[in-house]
């Protein structure tokens, strides 16, 4: 079953604590709402699985839609809806990021800039520093806990987020955690310099093709982590505000990076909702040919920011990419990815 209370945590991060290299260490972040609550944040830094290290990926400059849907969001803890109708994460299905981009770091050694503590820190300290960044962690509440003080940072009710990270394709052990727009991560935005940073982490154990509605790894389906060289077919481009009236005639350019033509056969283009418009594969396309996918009325591409997902004929996604309003905004421009 999928997670209980999942939603988003807007605060103000005060203070952070390392923890040694214990059998699952956490980095923790003391914050507080707008209101005067309390809340601990667990950051995993290792994993129960094998392999150990977390994989992690920090978008310096984060640019994507779903800063727009954070809009707006009261101070403190938001439980979000399940679905993607709001600002939930999902790392498959989401597009926030390349998965070929993510890496690895042991959780805690000696030394300076060396490890995922280490990499946390540098910019979470930022956040405490600044008194106008807020923070938006994205994960499953626990607590409040009236009568039980927090056992790191000493204030009382007991209360925070946890699980602040991919939370679905698990193995065996932790499938029960598995569910669809779900993910955790947590999100830095500073006001004063109109920067978001974005950081994301996942275990090497957890599988990136997971069944739609409960999150589970697909039987027979491999699972790894992709690569830039294992997609030979992307997105390159999208015409998303084309000039004229609605409805418009949209379009999603494909290229074939390969050396080799690909059959696109039942392949469809499809946004955030799931909606799509299929492929018109007359013949297979040549290698470092491109393919302009007219959408259709059936898969309107929003003017306010948005994701685009590439599926093949099997309903595995190949590629995603996403587009803010600031890029959509120029009509007649195409969203070159």
């Amino acid at each position: 079953m999928p997670l209980k209370n999942y939603g988003v945590l807007l605060a103000r991060a005060v203070d952070t604590r390392r923890e040694g290299a214990r059998e699952t260490p956490h980095y923790q972040i003391h914050l507080t709402d707008d209101h005067g609550t309390h809340y601990r944040a667990a950051v995993n830094v290792l994993s129960q699985e094998h392999p150990s290290e977390l994989l992690y990926l920090v978008a310096d400059d984060f640019r994507h839609p779903l800063t727009a849907r954070l809009e707006g969001l009261p101070s403190g803890w938001n439980t979000l809806p399940a679905g993607p109708g709001g600002p939930n994460l999902d790392f498959v299905r989401g597009n926030l990021f390349d998965p070929a981009g993510m890496r690895t770091l042991p959780p805690d050694v000696a030394g300076p800039d060396n490890d995922l503590a280490d990499l946390l820190d540098h910019y979470v300290r930022r956040a405490v520093d600044d008194p106008e960044a807020r923070v938006y962690l994205f994960g499953a509440r626990f607590g409040p806990e009236p009568a039980v003080k927090d056992k790191v940072f000493g204030f009382l009710p007991g209360n925070g987020v946890h699980d602040i990270h991919m939370n679905q394709g698990n193995s065996h052990r932790f499938r029960g955690d598995d569910g669809v727009w779900q993910d955790g991560g947590l999100l830095l935005h500073f006001p004063g310099q109109s920067r978001w940073v974005g950081i994301f982490l996942a275990f090497q154990s957890q599988s990136w093709h997971t069944d739609d509605t409960t999150g589970h790894t697909l039987d027979d389906v491999d699972g790894t982590r992709p690569t830039p060289t294992a997609r030979p077919v992307r997105i390159v481009a999208a015409l998303v505000n084309p000039k004229g009236p609605a409805p418009e005639a949209e379009t999603v350019t494909l290229l074939n990076a390969s050396p080799d033509p690909v059959d696109l056969t039942g392949w469809r283009v499809v946004g955030r909702l799931g909606l799509g418009a299929p492929v018109p594969a007359t013949a297979p396309l040549a290698a470092g040919s491109c393919l302009t996918v007219p959408l259709g009325t059936d898969a309107q591409l929003g003017n306010h920011g948005g994701e685009i997902t590439l599926l093949d004929a099997a309903g595995l996604k190949v590629h995603g990419v996403s587009y803010t309003g600031d890029e959509a905004a120029r009509e007649g421009w195409t969203v070159v990815f």
